[in-house]
């Protein structure tokens, strides 16, 4: 059985929408979007190859990358994997579809409405098992070799076995009254699933158990109502070779020693859609749509690039030399890694990029509109 929001949960996540800007740019109230700045470009942002699956609806659904195969699923049930622009398989779950696509390259694994854990041979598309688990799930499954680890949108982590879709565990903890309606997944580290949670909490769990390994705060709910209280983890975690990092929705932005779990820096920042890192910056996209680049290893401002306020922009994406956001109407803005300038921008179609855009080869990366489009690019 479906378990549905509560009405108050419900309201409040119309409520936060509604009062950000930059969680709604469509708001027929209040400024308007920035126009597209002007600038020379430096850049080029080169089309490899598009195909198109169908609509997102009212959910967000991630591509996954797997080698050169992008594995991609629509509302309308559809999932397919493509390859140079071509579907090497394409498949209907038969029902309805709240999120997808996970894959390691043996599953491609998908949700449906009904709270029903879809796993198709990656292959061919043969489905190989379902699995009801009585919950929505509003973010694509986690994938590994034994086991896939699905968040549910109660905050709920349910482990299935991966060849037969059999429960092996479930993780639970309590959550706050007011949360946002998240569609942040789940990473997959060693023995670990991480997931960032409601309160501004970083967890891990066993894979093999779904026993808690560990907890670690990212920033402390503050304010006198359950509104302004909420500091829900934007995003999927970001985990480097030595830095675990994160960032929360009024909140702050923390890196964490993967090794032991302390604290090395954290800032007063707020985002609703989440950050990316490499080996020497933290970017995060935050709710002036802002996006921010900070120093990896202390926390230090690098640059700020703020002409796209109310623009809608998503989670960044580090590509090489270039940090890569889209926004509401489509557009894909490239800035300089070294000094957040704009360097090139490329239109994919005229619907909005909400899902995160996923790396693809060197220099490459994966965008899937809401509208359907598969658009690879590469950044030189």
């Amino acid at each position: 059985m479906k378990r549905p929001f509560t009405a108050f949960a419900l309201a409040a996540s119309l409520a936060l929408l509604a009062g950000c800007s930059s969680l709604n740019p469509f708001a027929e109230s209040g400024p308007k979007p920035a126009k597209l700045p002007d600038f020379k470009a430096t850049a080029e942002l080169r089309p490899l190859w598009q195909a198109r699956i169908g609509k997102a609806g009212p959910y967000v659904f991630q591509p996954a990358v797997v080698g050169e195969d992008v594995y991609a699923a629509a509302h309308d049930g559809a999932v397919a994997r493509f390859k140079d622009g071509k579907a090497v398989w394409s498949v209907n779950a038969a029902k309805r579809l709240s999120a997808g696509v996970g894959s390691n390259g043996k599953l491609a694994v998908v949700a449906t409405t009904g709270g029903e854990i879809v796993a198709l041979d990656a292959a061919n598309g043969a489905e190989r098992w379902r699995a009801a688990i009585g919950a929505e799930v509003l973010a694509a499954p986690a994938v590994g070799d034994a086991i896939v680890v699905v968040r549910a949108s109660d905050s709920r982590l349910i482990g299935l076995d991966a060849n037969t879709g059999a429960r092996r565990w479930v993780f639970q903890r309590a959550t706050p009254p007011l949360s946002l309606r998240s569609f942040a997944g789940v990473t997959l580290e060693g023995p670990a699933a991480v997931a960032g949670y409601p309160g501004g909490k970083l967890v891990a769990v066993s894979l093999a158990n779904g026993g808690q390994l560990w907890e670690l705060t990212v920033a402390t709910p503050k304010g006198a109502t359950e509104l302004e209280r909420v500091a829900d983890v934007a995003g999927t975690p970001v985990i480097g070779r030595k830095e675990l990092c994160a960032v929360t929705y009024q909140g702050r932005a923390a890196c964490f020693d993967a090794s032991n779990g302390n604290a090395l820096w954290s800032r007063e920042v707020s985002s609703s859609v989440g950050m990316d890192r490499d080996s020497r910056l933290v970017v995060i996209t935050d709710d002036s749509d802002a996006v921010q680049a900070l120093d990896g290893s202390s926390g230090a401002n690098v640059w700020k690039q703020s002409a796209l306020p109310r623009r809608g922009l998503s989670r960044p994406l580090i590509v090489g030399d270039y940090v890569a956001v889209g926004d509401f109407e489509g557009y894909i803005h490239l800035l300089k890694r070294a000094d957040g300038t704009f360097a090139a921008r490329a239109r994919a179609d005229s619907s909005s990029v909400t899902a995160d855009m996923r790396r693809f080869g060197s220099g490459g990366f994966v965008v899937q509109t809401s509208d359907g489009g598969i658009h690879v690019y590469e950044a030189r």
